[in-house]
């Protein structure tokens, strides 16, 4: 997504992603070029931060006559905020759902009715605890759970880096029991990702996107990296899907943690905006350990398991189930009677 999740991957001893740049139309003016080894077998696309730059460059790229895109693979890898709940500072996550959790009404906390726990209220909804009564579709999109067990396998593989720094950022979250995670050292998780082009920090969005993650995948999603990009890249490779252009069944979506979204005990929350982020380094290095294991397990497996393609056992898609199956989501139906009565019906679909 951006230059220093860029560079990681140059210059290494595996493959050359500089033997061929190809310059795409309709990428981003900072990133023009996608980064090709000499056989064309990985490439790499930078696509800018944030939700607008990763859907204009992923739609680019997919629309585009450049490359035969149905039988890739697609490794998102970038660095994220982790939930100290969940796991630490440079490990390597694999994510199942991610979900536009700031897709929501949103009243300044100020000025929020004294019972609500938090500012946001779901679209077309009257509290944070009901699900969307409105739909735009890209509230979460599911991946291919047999395809990220395969990638979790391939990045255990790696030797995650560390440093003693992010070593004593960890143990000062050792003081409250809810943070063990927090203290351990980096590993591989399988959990979810929360996007938003805002870069929220703090005790109060943290729980109150836990809150998001959970409510908008009907209880089964778990609330574990923060970042800018993937629900507009995932929309993008769905569209492509519906064009028979891309295969949205081999998404990988690969997040390393950097930061912490929430301070320590005895923290502020703008202290904890503003410091450094021992993590940085690590997570970006991180990105190609891990990452680079992925790849070379494809390509090493790629006859017979790979080629064909690793078939989902659970639904893959958005939440419109643009892509055949049901969703795990929850129908809700509202009547407004009157102001401020409604009356709300909730069934799983499926």
């Amino acid at each position: 997504m951006f230059d220093s999740e860029a560079n990681t991957w140059y210059n290494i001893p595996e493959f050359n992603l500089l033997a061929k740049n190809i310059t795409v139309p309709g990428f981003s003016p900072l990133f023009p070029d996608a980064h090709c080894t000499e056989d064309g077998d990985i490439c790499q696309v930078v696509t800018g931060e944030a939700e607008i730059n990763a859907a204009s460059t992923v739609s680019a790229l997919v629309h585009s006559s450049v490359f035969d895109l149905t039988t890739t693979y697609w490794l998102i890898a970038g660095i994220a905020g982790i939930n100290p709940k969940v796991s630490t500072i440079g490990s390597v996550t694999f994510a199942r759902y991610a979900v536009q959790v700031a897709l929501q009404y949103e009243i300044d906390a100020r000025e929020k009715p004294a019972d609500f726990p938090t500012g946001y209220i779901p679209q077309g909804s009257f509290t944070p605890e009901q699900y969307p009564g409105e739909l735009y579709g890209t509230e979460v999109f599911e991946l291919n759970t047999a395809l990220r067990s395969l990638a979790v396998k391939f990045a255990k593989a790696a030797v995650l880096d560390d440093n003693k720094a992010a070593q004593e950022a960890r143990a000062l979250y050792g003081n409250d029991s809810a943070f063990v995670a927090a203290t351990l050292s980096p590993s591989v998780v399988e959990c979810d990702t929360a996007t938003s082009d805002n870069f929220w920090i703090g005790d109060l969005l943290g729980e109150a996107f836990e809150n998001t993650t959970t409510l908008f995948t009907n209880g089964t999603g778990v609330y574990c990296t923060t970042q800018q990009e993937d629900n507009a890249t995932l929309e993008s490779l769905l569209r492509g899907n519906l064009a028979g252009l891309i295969d949205f069944s081999r998404i990988i979506l690969m997040r390393t943690a950097s930061d912490f979204d929430r301070p320590y005990s005895g923290q502020t929350a703008i202290a904890a905006l503003f410091e450094a982020d021992p993590g940085f380094n690590s997570s970006i290095l991180n990105i190609r350990l891990a990452g680079v294991k992925v790849i070379e397990g494809i390509i090493k497996e790629w006859n017979p398991t790979f080629e064909t393609g690793i078939k989902a056992g659970n639904y893959i898609g958005d939440i419109f189930g643009s892509l055949g199956g049901n969703p795990i989501l929850v129908l809700v139906i509202c009547s407004v009677v009157s102001q401020p009565r409604q009356t709300c019906l909730g069934g799983k679909a499926g």
